[in-house]
């Protein structure tokens, strides 16, 4: 066990022992960390594991931002629709694409491309066409 972990390890024991000294939004905190006691501290035993989750945040920030407009999309399946859109613009931004180039070269590519060749569009398995 590293410095770390073991110091991390004693925080775990002292917080345990202050939990039941008052009961007030202290004890509450600390009572949050260690029902999270395992998660929090995952990443010292995997170093594949990232301290935190501040690139998922980035990556979903756009979508949170437009939660409220979303809303009034005109009706359930247009929603849905939206929903499948952004999905694409997502993936395609996650596996390194540019989202215009991508749904523009999909769009361009879908009234040829055979059924059974569709999954090539997927943002995964594309690869732009040349022109």
């Amino acid at each position: 066990m590293n410095c770390i972990a073991a110091l991390l390890a004693a925080t775990g024991r002292l917080a345990a022992a202050a939990l039941g000294v008052d009961g007030g939004p202290a004890a509450a905190a600390i009572d949050y960390t260690l029902r999270h006691w395992k998660a929090l501290t995952c990443h010292l035993e995997d170093c594949a594991v990232p301290i935190d989750n501040n690139h998922l945040e980035r990556q979903i920030k756009p979508w949170a931002m437009g939660r409220k407009a979303w809303m009034f999309v005109g009706s359930e399946l247009a929603g849905q629709r939206a929903a499948m859109v952004m999905s694409l613009v997502q993936s395609a931004r996650i596996n390194g694409h540019d989202p215009f180039a991508y749904l523009s070269d999909v769009l361009r590519r879908l009234p040829t491309q055979l059924n059974r060749r569709i999954e090539e569009l997927l943002p995964y398995r594309w690869v732009p066409a040349t022109a």
